[in-house]
């Protein structure tokens, strides 16, 4: 049965690099820890502000 995680983080101006790199080490962990062997999708979608500013990123997996 397929299954749903979802990742988020805040983005900061300057930072983004390396919190993006953060983000997927918190996915791949995940995935390792969980002995996961089938990924269906990997989707980001931005989170903005009530300007349109991105603030933050969410990044959902689809696995069995």
């Amino acid at each position: 049965m397929p299954k749903v995680k979802t990742f988020t983080s805040d983005l900061a101006i300057f930072k983004t690099a390396g919190q993006l790199d953060d983000l997927d080490s918190r996915v791949n962990d995940y995935i390792e820890k969980n002995n996961i062997a089938t990924i269906h999708s990997v989707a980001d979608a931005a989170a903005t502000d009530e300007t349109g500013a991105t603030m933050g990123i969410i990044r959902v997996l689809a696995y069995d």
